[in-house]
């Protein structure tokens, strides 16, 4: 497979003129040379942060607080996943999974309530898509059998010890939510070592110096913490102290757009476009552990090309920009997967 057009190459995201060349699922070249295609291909986003079961209730809860929206074990979304089927579940996971494979997105990373069952739910929504699913169970110490890893709701809603040691056991990562109300629960939250934190809305000093000394990587939803009212995380100053990954968070509140959260970002918070864009691929990937979100030879071929002489696109005189702050899913003209060029 040979892909043609302006190829945002490397860690730096360099435009560059010529053809990437896909054998077996992976890049094997990027060849400089002239081209007459307009398209534009970039590596495919991974999606840092999700809560794709919530797509059962999208828009539900206008007017209510956070801790009313999602806290355990009472708040909307959690009732209302509990009334619904298991069919109706998988269904509606699967439509919001679609749509992201449409644009551009070929994995993430996702918080799964239900246990057991809500994994292998999740995993049957995603069965016949080429999305990746990297799973992180939620609510039983069990869960860590069948899932990815562990996903902790925060330090405030329980001691996570537990779940810490039994991840570190199995060797699965761990994530925790933290510092998204206040930052009363980003200290405990650090203290059981996550590989990663989600959110810190309201970093301090010295939890950005806790984040660096320990190189834990962070997870930021700048969409979610407008929408549920705690505020704007505190991006370019999590960027000078660690890696930094993007994600939509609950489909409840947000559709799962990285092209959304990307533009928000970039437009709201003081941050490059490329900073933006490798936060939308290879600082997910890291975290995931998966050798993708940075087009160069060695890489697996997750990959979306966009038409660049789309209405919207045409003109734009910088390939990088426009992908982050302008381009969106009618743009998409091809994703590409392994699975696809194997």
């Amino acid at each position: 497979m040979e892909l043609s057009g302006t190829i945002l190459a490397g860690a730096d995201y360099e435009p560059v003129e010529g053809r990437v060349v896909v054998e077996d699922g992976e890049i094997t070249a990027i060849e400089e040379v002239e081209t007459a295609s307009t398209d534009i291909i970039c590596p495919a986003f991974v999606n840092a942060h999700t809560h794709i079961g919530d797509s059962i209730a999208k828009e539900a809860g206008r007017g209510l607080s956070l801790d009313e929206l999602v806290a355990p074990p009472d708040g909307l979304k959690h009732r209302l996943l509990a009334d619904a089927t298991r069919e109706e579940l998988v269904e509606a996971m699967r439509r919001s999974l679609s749509f992201m494979e449409s644009g551009g997105t070929t994995a993430f990373l996702e918080f799964r309530e239900g246990g057991v069952d809500g994994v292998q739910a999740l995993l049957d929504a995603a069965a016949r898509l080429d999305i990746e699913p990297f799973v992180f169970g939620r609510e039983e110490i069990d869960v860590l059998e069948v899932a990815d890893g562990y996903g902790a709701s925060g330090a405030r809603d329980a001691d996570f010890s537990a779940e810490r040691n039994a991840a570190l056991h199995a060797e699965k990562p761990f994530g925790i939510h933290a510092g998204e109300r206040d930052p009363h629960d980003i200290n405990p939250a650090l203290d059981l070592d996550p590989d990663f934190v989600i959110h810190m809305v309201y970093a301090e000093e010295m939890h950005l110096e806790r984040l660096e000394d320990s190189e834990t990587p962070v997870v930021v939803c700048p969409r979610s913490n407008l929408v549920t009212d705690v505020g704007v995380p505190p991006v370019s100053d999590l960027l000078e102290r660690t890696s930094v990954a993007l994600g939509t968070d609950n489909v409840m509140l947000n559709s799962p757009s990285m092209f959304r959260e990307m533009e928000f970002t970039a437009k709201l918070c003081d941050v490059t476009a490329p900073e933006v864009l490798r936060m939308a691929t290879a600082a997910g990937a890291d975290i995931a552990g998966l050798n993708c979100g940075v087009v160069e030879p060695g890489r697996e071929a997750r990959l979306f090309v966009l038409d660049g002489d789309s209405d919207n696109l045409t003109g734009a005189r910088d390939p990088v920009r426009a992908v982050v702050r302008r381009a969106g899913v009618d743009d998409v003209k091809n994703v590409v997967t392994p699975r696809d060029s194997a």
